[in-house]
């Protein structure tokens, strides 16, 4: 038995009891056997069920026992098994472990630091961004407030006639529109950068909401002799997928923006376009134009690119940020006429969205959203006297 190998739970693999295993037989008649001579199974262990731990032969072992019928009766069978292969492994285990965890915490660190460096990027540009746009709006809010403080000052210091007094108080009429123009628009940004859900989209006529808006604005156009002129082209419907309100307000702002840079006595068009899969909005001015330079600025808050100080410089903020919203595409260039050509594209839905009854009233509301009283449209909440900048 000294060399041999035993299957002794007979499942058919005896290789879990190759050496250093040692076997004790215990007969019925007291007669005992062992495998190795020299690991004697102490006592008070004959008869163990295990499994237990013990050491024995100067090794630790790992022993299991139990009954042996024989043809003379019932004996005990005790099996030990070194545990030095076990120890020998979870040591080995042990040095990998204090040899790799340096460099595992070399790379968890620099990966980290990298996914720090990558998250934080974003949010201290956005808070730069939030302190200039605060700088910004202190200043622009302060001008106004200036002009209406100096005039009433003014008017305050001496006696003056009639006429003077009507002259500073259209003055300070005219600060006190630019100003809540400016309020009004800074609190839509403000809205529109914490909603954390836009409005529902629905289907919208871009062609019939162009139309309505155009005539919202040609009582300001007639004012200075201007030509305002919306027109449809295209065989299929200019129908997109978009909150109404929000298309209304950027067809405001860009109507607004080219009536203030057009000359009198000029015309803007306004034309909807249904081509392939994409609905198309232009508003073309006679104006001076947007510098190619300045193109990649128009849209930033508070920039201006005339010299005339009327406006906040948040109309095609306000734009743009709905256009990105609705998943549009600018396209900022030269009008028929040298002036300014805005447009805005976007995917086209299916025409027979229009079958819906609950379109057309989707379309009602925006057809009530922009007509407004006329005293109301002579100052548009969302771009009074806003220019391209």
């Amino acid at each position: 038995m000294g060399g041999e190998t035993w299957d002794v739970d007979n499942d058919g693999d005896s290789r879990r009891f190759d050496a250093p295993l040692v076997v004790w037989i215990r007969g019925p008649s007291g007669a005992a056997y062992q495998s190795d001579p020299s690991a004697t199974l102490p006592a008070d262990l004959t008869a163990t069920v295990g499994p237990t731990t013990a050491t024995i032969g100067g090794a630790q072992m790992r022993l299991v026992g139990g009954p042996l019928a024989t043809a003379h009766g019932t004996g005990w069978l005790t099996i030990a098994q070194s545990t030095s292969e076990v120890t020998g492994a979870a040591n080995t285990i042990a040095v990998a472990v204090l040899l790799t965890a340096p460099l595992v915490l070399v790379v968890v660190f620099a990966g980290a630091l990298l996914v720090g460096r990558r998250v934080a990027g974003p949010i201290e540009q956005a808070r730069v961004a939030q302190l200039a746009f605060t700088a910004d709006a202190s200043h622009e809010l302060r001008t106004p407030l200036t002009v209406i403080e100096a005039e009433t000052s003014l008017a305050l210091q001496v006696a003056r006639d009639p006429d003077e007094y009507r002259q500073t108080l259209s003055r300070v009429q005219d600060e006190a529109k630019l100003l809540r123009g400016l309020v009004d628009d800074l609190l839509w940004l403000a809205r529109f950068d914490s909603t954390p859900t836009p409005p529902a989209s629905e289907p919208i006529d871009v062609g019939a909401l162009a139309t309505t808006t155009v005539q919202r604005f040609r009582a300001i156009g007639n004012q200075r002799g201007m030509t305002l002129t919306a027109r449809v082209i295209g065989s299929t419907s200019p129908v997109i997928s978009a909150p109404p309100e929000w298309i209304s307000r950027l067809l405001s702002v860009l109507i607004d923006n080219a009536i203030q840079h057009s000359p009198d006595e000029s015309s803007v068009l306004v034309v909807v376009g249904s081509i392939g899969g994409r609905v198309e909005i232009a508003v073309e001015d006679a104006g001076p134009g947007i510098p190619a330079e300045q193109r990649s600025l128009i849209f930033n808050r508070f920039h201006q690119a005339g010299i005339t100080r009327e406006g906040s410089g948040l109309g095609l903020a306000i734009a743009d940020a709905i256009v990105r919203a609705t998943a549009g595409h600018w396209q900022v260039g030269e009008s028929p006429a040298a002036g300014a050509r805005m447009a805005v594209s976007w995917h086209r839905s299916p025409s027979h969205a229009f079958d819906n009854p609950s379109v057309e009233q989707a379309n009602g509301r925006a057809a009530e959203h922009v007509n407004m009283p006329a005293d109301e449209v002579t100052q548009p909440a969302s771009t009074a006297r806003n220019p391209h900048s």
